[in-house]
This record gives C-alpha cells, structure tokens and sequence, in this order.
C-alpha cells in the first residue's frame, strides 16, 4: 500500500470509530453488581484488608453469644456499624447453622435430619434471624442444605507453588459407609427440602429478605455417595428448587463453580446457565470463582486460568440485569499463604477489573 492509499485508509477507519452507533443498536446495560467476599471473621482486622483490595460489600459473621441460632438485632447493628466504619456495607449474612458441613461434623443437623421437634425449633430460629435482619437494615440470607458438605479427594499441583482443590470420581472411595443420615434418596430429600422451605419463605417474604441457597458440591452419580442422592448437585435439580413456594425471596446463592462442575462441558454450557437462572432474578449472590475438567473430574484453578471465559461469564451477568456481589470462594492455597489471603487479593483485583472494563464498556 502506498502512502496515499495508507493515509486514505487511516482516516476511513478512525472516521468509523469515531462515527455515533447505529440507531439500532441497543445501549449496554448499567452494570449493577459489586466485588465481594464471604470470609471471615467480620473483625476490624479482617474489615481493613478488606478494604485495602477495594472490597465495599460482603456477606457477614456477627457474633453471636450464648449458643443461639440467630442474631439479635444489636448483634447486627454492631457488626453493620464495624463495617461501616471501614466504608464496608454488610449485604448479606450467614446463620450460625444450615452450613456447607458434613453432617456427621454439624452440630445443629435437625433441618437436614428431619428430627422433630427440633427441626421446627431450628426453623423458628431461623425465622427470628429473618426479622432481626429486616429490622437492622440487611437484605439477604446465605445458607446451604447440605448432608455431605464438600466433598474433595485431594489436591493437585498448580502454577507456582499453589495447590488445587480436587474432585476425581473415579478416585473417591469405592464403597463410601453412609453417614448417620442413613440412606436418602431423591424423595426423602426433597420432602425436608420442602419442609424447610414452606415455613421459612412465607416470613423472608414478609420482612423482604432474600434466602440465597448455595447447591450441592459437587453433583455426584444418580446412585447417590454415602447414601445420599444430592437433589441440588445437577441444574435440573436447582431449577425445580426455584419453583418450590415460589416468591422473589426465594433463590441461589449461584456457586458458579459448583455449577460449572454439574456440566460435561462447563466452558459452553455455564453461560445459558447463568441466564436462566439470571433472566429469572433467582441468583441472589455469586461465587465467581473457576475450574479446569468437568463433571466427576475436576481442579478449582485461579480466575483466570480456567475452562470458563470470566469476560464472557461477566457480560452475561450484565446481560440478565445481575444487581448483587461477585465473591471468590475456594481459592488455590500456597504454604506462605495458610488463610489464602493472597489468593484472595489476586481474586478481587482480577474481578474489581474485570467490573470497572465492563462499566466503561458501558
């Protein structure tokens, strides 16, 4: 090309970048959702590294005394405040209970047991945190329902000296003993499912607090591990969850991890995913967090290193209007780095980025 026909053809493509967008095409919607965590403690310590990485939103411990259940309301005014003070707002809260634990290690196992009385004991306390919440001024509620908690088989070697958390089907153990839950199949889960559900929705509806449930990790065979059929480990699972007392204060607290390892190939399907679940306004928060394989075999790797596109996954958060907190979650551990708390840092700079591209793309 010579230097006519080059300055000709400059000027042509700058004249293109600069020209106003077609009148049909859409504007980008506002991009609404936040960077936030779930670790803890809610400490003054813990508050301040958190702000040091530019996280202003997060889910929060108060402290709890006397063994209860629940909050009391100035327990979570004082923990709001503490926050608060650190420029920090406290958008969500974890129970004492209902946890992502084992439940031969849960203390409190009546809900996920069926044991009665006790359940309806643990579901009013349950109850009275929903109102202390409203009447200090935080929104949403994360819980799981979870006999098996986390299951992993190891870890596996990651980029520097890191590690990865691992699941291998095929290296599990091959006759796992079931739990004290005994075995529970499909049915029986879903009826505590329901149970719970019934009795705890009608009241978060009434004081207008979001009930974020997190699914199973991970999805395991359609016979069940250790007895147990994980009802809330396949996306079919979490779609009929949504529809059980149906109400816009029933939703998922959406592990797109755990998610992603539901699918025989997450780096395709977790996008349509995101939308049924996001088009519907069922996810309440986010675990932003990535791997590497597939169902029964997989890694969680750093953000930026796995099977799923998180510039892809972003937008389509956008896409569905997506208002909440982006919080990593099981980050690879290193030996100087007991609590992942550089994992951590790496985590909130990558996706507080990947937020402030998306808001000037806007």
């Amino acid at each position: 090309m010579n230097r006519r026909k080059f300055f000709s053809a400059s000027g042509a493509a700058a004249a293109a970048l600069a020209a106003p967008p077609a009148k049909s095409a859409a504007p980008a919607k506002a991009v609404l959702m936040k960077l936030g965590c779930q670790t803890s403690p809610t400490t003054d310590a813990h508050l301040k590294y958190l702000a040091r990485y530019g996280v202003r939103n997060i889910c929060g411990y108060p402290e709890i005394a006397d063994g209860r259940l629940y909050a009391t309301v100035d327990e979570l005014k004082q923990m709001r405040d503490l926050a608060a003070k650190n420029g920090i707002s406290i958008d969500c809260v974890a129970p004492p209970f209902l946890a992502s634990s084992h439940i031969d290690r849960e203390k409190h196992p009546a809900i996920m047991l069926a044991q009665s009385p006790e359940r309806d004991r643990d579901i009013e306390s349950l109850q009275t945190m929903i109102r202390n919440c409203a009447a200090a001024g935080i929104p949403s509620i994360k819980y799981n329902m979870s006999i098996l908690g986390v299951i992993r088989t190891g870890r596996s070697p990651g980029r520097g000296d890191a590690s990865y958390s691992t699941w291998r089907l095929k290296d599990a153990h091959p006759d796992p003993p079931v739990t004290r839950a005994g075995p529970v199949d499909a049915d029986r889960f879903w009826e505590r499912i329901t149970y719970f559900l019934e009795r705890v929705i009608p009241v978060a509806e009434e004081y207008k607090i979001r009930m974020a449930c997190h699914p199973h990790d991970p999805g395991v065979p359609p016979e069940g591990y250790q007895g147990v059929l994980r009802v809330l480990g396949t996306v079919d699972g979490l779609k009929k969850f949504i529809t059980i007392k149906p109400s816009p204060y029933h939703g998922l607290n959406f592990c797109q991890g755990t998610v992603s390892e539901m699918l025989h190939d997450p780096g395709k399907e977790i996008y349509d995913v995101i939308r049924y679940f996001g088009s519907r306004q069922k996810i309440f928060n986010v675990h932003f967090r990535n791997i590497r394989g597939h169902r029964d075999d997989f890694v969680e790797v750093f953000p930026d290193e796995g099977d799923i596109d998180f510039v892809k996954a972003i937008q389509v958060y956008r896409e569905v209007g997506y208002p909440y907190l982006l919080m990593p979650d099981h980050v690879p551990q290193a030996p100087g780095d007991p609590n992942g708390l550089q994992s951590f840092a790496f985590c909130y700079g990558y996706i507080r980025a990947l937020i402030q591209a998306l808001d000037q793309m806007a």
